[in-house]
């Protein structure tokens, strides 16, 4: 009985030792094929830019060189948001900017105003310019 035994436990040992390859080898491919699944990975930023309207990314781009670890939080935050669907609405720049001076980043935008003067767009400083050359050759 001994010898039946001894020759049964070898077996069941064998037939363990098969079964933990098996397994080894199935999660290493498991691996494998996950990694040929995985897409690369999109940054909060770039999901966010998906969402932004009119201007956003202009605003974005101002609060990143402006702001940029405290934009980073915002951004993290706001695409989590957007994924959880909490918020369904694109972002156009005037909201954004809203956003970031609500939290108390005053994010500086580039700001020139345009009117008309014969028939074609100029600028203000530039009209107003004008004017006072106007002004003064009329002075002298």
């Amino acid at each position: 009985m001994s010898e039946d035994d001894s020759e049964l436990k070898r077996l069941m040992e064998k037939r363990l030792a098969e079964m933990q390859k098996n397994i080894s080898l199935k999660q290493e491919s498991n691996k494998t094929e996950g990694k040929l699944d995985e897409k690369p990975t999109e940054t909060p930023r770039d999901f966010l830019i998906k969402v932004l309207g009119f201007r956003g990314l202009e605003v974005l781009e101002n609060a990143e060189s402006q702001f940029p670890n405290e934009t980073k939080l915002v951004v993290g935050k706001l695409s989590k948001l957007i994924k959880s669907g909490e918020i369904a609405e694109t972002l156009d720049g005037g909201k954004l900017l809203a956003l970031f001076r609500s939290i108390g980043l005053n994010v500086r935008m580039a700001t020139k105003i345009n009117v008309e003067q014969d028939g074609k767009f100029v600028s203000l400083s530039d009209k107003l310019s004008n004017q006072l050359h106007d002004d003064d050759g009329d002075r002298k």
